[in-house]
């Protein structure tokens, strides 16, 4: 029995059709003190009008009742089931800062953090240290500590507060837990080993964490780390040869940037701000098919809480939506990769909104695009993987499946 990746490979078909898929990290939200999420209550007059000539639904991104990380949320939009391909956030946030990694190697992603006495973790952010300042401490750190237990370990500064690191050596092993509290003035947790073979592997993350701490301890903020997502290098199929076509990634973050490398999009270089995210599109317009483009500061907003922030980025993203129409692309897709409701102030298992637009949907006329018009939406609540599919139909690039 073929599954759903061996179909679209077998049907997917060369054309010059452009793709765009548009991903507002984190944009589904909930209803806040005015009755509306974030994106009901922004100001999006782009985005309704493109919404009453799309079809609309949901994203289921893993399953029912299931909260999305960020990585198995991308997965599921570039057409990967992510509960049969599963990618660790380490080797992501690595491969996002420009590391090579080696088979057998291990990566994590690590936060710089404010720790204070009896191991109580104060601030997994260190006040969201700016990225200069942060990448200062990280070289301090790749100075100093270049071994562990016998293990290599090579640091790589990420954006604001993150930073990878990469564990070379024999017998390294991913069956390990993350070392963090994930909340705010509680002790630490400590990594523990899933599986016999990985207790080498625990006492080395835990170590290091140990001897970070100790060569940032005149830091005021930035006094310690911690480490999650610990994963090597993963097998899975890559887009260009599934789909067919050449695709390319727009994306600030080190992490997202990762996840386009491991699926084999070309990362595109680009600014910080969003509106260079679409000045990247049009200049590269010519050169690529299929076109990601991750504008991350909406998940940011609404995981420090921050209802009106979220809904401004939204705003923002609406206001150059027409310099993505001006170059005409025969599918548009708007979404996010989950939920960040700013009244959780986290991730949420609530599914994503998202239009899509090309010459040949059923338009739902709806007058706006928000979660529950989205919820009334002719395309229903459907899983994300399965969203690969359709833009490829609505982009003339699949073939007929049978006599």
């Amino acid at each position: 029995m073929l599954d759903r990746l061996e179909i679209l490979k077998e049907l997917s078909v060369e054309n010059r059709t452009k793709i765009v898929l548009l991903v507002m990290d984190g944009l589904g939200g909930l209803p806040g003190t005015g009755g509306q999420t974030e994106l009901e209550a922004a100001f999006t007059p782009n985005l309704d009008a493109l919404a009453s000539r799309s079809e609309l639904g949901l994203l289921e991104m893993v399953d029912t009742g299931v909260t999305p990380g960020s990585g198995p949320g991308h997965l599921g939009l570039f057409g990967y089931d992510p509960l049969r391909f599963q990618i660790g956030r380490g080797i992501l946030e690595a491969l996002g800062t420009g590391a090579h990694v080696q088979a057998g190697e291990l990566c994590a992603r690590g936060n710089l953090c404010t720790w204070g006495e009896k191991d109580l973790v104060l601030d997994r952010r260190a006040g969201r240290i700016n990225t200069g300042s942060s990448a200062g401490i990280i070289g301090k750190l790749a100075e100093r500590i270049k071994a562990i237990d016998g293990f290599g370990v090579r640091f790589y500064p990420g954006v604001e507060h993150r930073f990878a690191v990469v564990f070379s050596g024999e017998g390294l092993s991913d069956k390990v837990t993350d070392a963090d509290p994930q909340v705010e003035g509680r002790p630490m947790i400590w990594s523990e080993p899933l599986d016999p073979s990985a207790e080498r592997t625990s006492r080395l993350v835990n170590d290091l964490i140990r001897k970070v701490r100790e060569v940032l301890s005149d830091e005021p903020k930035a006094n310690g780390c911690l480490l999650r997502g610990i994963s090597g290098a993963p097998d899975i199929p890559l887009m260009p040869d599934l789909y067919r076509f050449r695709p390319a990634a727009i994306a600030t973050y080190p992490m997202y940037k990762g996840l386009a490398r491991i699926v084999g999009m070309e990362v595109l270089p680009v600014g910080k701000t969003v509106e260079g995210l679409f000045q990247a599109l049009g200049t590269n317009w010519a050169a690529f098919d299929f076109f990601y483009v991750h504008v991350k500061y909406a998940d940011s907003r609404g995981e420090d809480g921050d209802f009106d922030a979220k809904r401004e980025v939204i705003e923002k993203v609406d206001s150059l939506v027409p310099e993505v129409l001006e170059l005409e692309p025969d599918v548009l897709v708007v979404t996010g990769d989950h939920s960040t409701p700013s009244v959780m102030a986290s991730h949420s298992w609530h599914p994503s909104p998202f239009l899509l637009a090309s010459p040949f949907v059923r338009s739902d006329g709806s007058p706006s695009f928000g979660e529950r018009s989205c919820a009334r939406g002719s395309l229903g609540i459907m899983p994300a993987y399965k969203l690969m599919g359709l833009m490829l139909a609505h982009a003339r690039r699949l073939s007929k499946y049978g006599a």
